[in-house]
């Protein structure tokens, strides 16, 4: 090994708002440790840079998914793709994190060198495809969860037949025309709600064809505390009293509707029901055969995808497709719904660690095998930490606190003398998929992902205020870690 190769205290993979995150964090709490952000894409903002398609949108108010350390100070509390990337891009400049982040960079191989207790990374460019290599003591994986390159896509028969064009959200065309034009989207999730109104608006008819209903709550387009509190005080404090509103009212939410599923089911009917012309079948289009909160609820801001059913400039079908046709989809029930644009809202392809697969003295980790402590670290697997956030809430919640948590782990080991860090399973632990959800993305891949414990620390908890005391104030030199001294000199 080459005494000139560089060292890292923390590489970060990933430049969305994870990694910026964890970047703010580390400069702030551990000042004297070196970090890098190595980000594949151009630019910044990770998933806020990626999807360009009309009317791209948070599925969680700001106030929760911004960082808690920097104030969200635009009247929509529900924001669009272009104002939550300006707003990482913003925290971005204002703290010099850019200085720190290497662009059109990709992590290609990670290898933990046991005797040298650090990361061997290869890293490739974009550009050049020249390849070289870093060390680095810690990799903090903050790349997503999904396939950047590919959205998921059923096999529909008769596809090639049709004559218009086929789109999927993840890779949406700049110069795609849809104004005057018939459009279908299939699918019933977050991004064929945000869809639908944004195409209406323009297109000649928009249509939902969805398989299965999902619940549709609408919220205001302004956040009601913080637009009242601005009136009286400054942006901060709107801001830090919105915040602890609304993690308050996500909990209450969540836990209403696993207690109550009949009367939250009620509710959202009766939300539904207001704002949909007199006699529309809601039972038909709006009442999932599951219960609230078993998947995501689709928040609507405004309720603009009600409006614009009401004003016939989209509607709902609730059916399976047969075959598509050269003009448009057959449905099962023999209907059939004409097309010149098909949008397929159908789905995310899951890919662990951004396709990362960590390697110990050359031995690729066996993710399925590996248990997530604290849902920031792998089992059996040293100084490497994992970004995980919320299903039921903000996912940035979780990832701020797992932020925290890891710099305090970080002067933990600074402090004492400890260069490695392993957490330590008990080879029969009973464990349970990592993520209790029932998204089809998250169904399909669960045999690729890592795994989760039935108990402390081992298991995944979604209660941000008991969140809040394991992750801020409780010990980080908990006994399940395997804390070591160095070895030996570095190479």
């Amino acid at each position: 090994m080459q005494n000139t190769l560089p060292f890292l205290d923390v590489l970060i993979v990933g430049a969305g708002i994870s990694g910026v995150g964890c970047a703010y964090h580390i400069q702030k709490k551990c000042p004297d440790l070196s970090y890098t952000i190595i980000e594949a894409r151009a630019d910044l903002g990770g998933t806020w840079d990626l999807f360009k398609y009309p009317g791209i949108r948070s599925d969680s108010d700001l106030f929760t998914f911004g960082y808690d350390f920097k104030p969200w100070k635009e009247k929509k509390a529900i924001a669009d793709g272009r104002s939550i990337k300006a707003y990482v891009e913003e925290t971005v400049n204002e703290n010099g994190i850019k200085e720190n982040t290497r662009f059109r960079t990709r992590v290609i191989d990670i290898d933990w060198q046991g005797d040298k207790q650090y990361w061997l990374v290869t890293l490739k460019s974009e550009q050049s495809e020249h390849t070289e290599q870093v060390a680095t003591r810690w990799v903090f994986n903050a790349s997503g969860y999904y396939r950047y390159d590919k959205g998921y896509t059923p096999d529909f028969k008769g596809q090639s037949a049709f004559k218009g064009k086929i789109v999927h959200p993840q890779h949406w065309p700049e110069d795609l025309e849809y104004q005057g034009k018939r459009v279908v989207v299939i699918g019933s999730g977050a991004t064929a709600v945000t869809l639908v109104p944004a195409l209406a608006q323009t297109a000649a008819h928009v249509t939902m064809l969805q398989r299965t209903p999902s619940y549709v709550l609408p919220v205001p387009v302004e956040d009601p505390v913080a637009k009242y509190l601005r009136a009286w005080f400054n942006d901060n404090i709107a801001f830090n009293a919105a915040r602890r509103f609304n993690i308050a009212k996500q909990r209450w939410v969540y836990a209403f509707c696993q207690r109550f599923p009949k009367r939250a089911r009620k509710i959202i009917r009766s939300l539904n029901v207001k704002m949909l012309p007199e006699g529309y079948p809601v039972d038909t289009h709006f009442n999932p055969p599951y219960n609230p909160w078993e998947q995501r609820l689709c928040a609507v801001p405004g309720g603009d995808l009600f409006e614009s059913i009401s004003k016939e400039k989209a509607s709902v079908e609730t059916d399976t497709i047969a075959t598509f046709t050269e003009t448009g989809i057959k449905l099962d029930s023999g209907k059939h719904i004409e097309a010149d644009i098909i949008v397929t809202a159908t789905g995310l392809n899951l890919l662990p660690l951004g396709g990362l697969i960590p390697k110990i003295d050359g031995e690729a980790v066996k993710l399925p095998e590996c248990v997530t402590y604290k849902g920031m670290l792998l089992s059996g697997v040293p100084n490497f930490a994992i970004a995980v956030g919320y299903t039921a809430s903000s996912w940035t919640l979780k990832i701020g606190l797992l932020c925290e948590h890891f710099t305090r782990l970080l002067n933990h080991m600074n402090k004492r003398g400890f260069t490695q860090c392993t957490p330590v399973a008990e080879p029969d632990m009973e464990t349970q998929p990592l993520l209790n959800f029932g998204a089809g993305y998250i169904q399909r891949s669960l045999d690729k992902l890592p795994r989760q414990g039935t108990r402390y620390p081992w298991s995944m908890s979604f209660n941000y205020a008991e969140d809040v005391k394991i992750f801020r104030k409780g010990r980080v030199d908990d006994p399940a870690l395997k804390f070591e001294k160095r070895h030996e000199k570095r190479a």
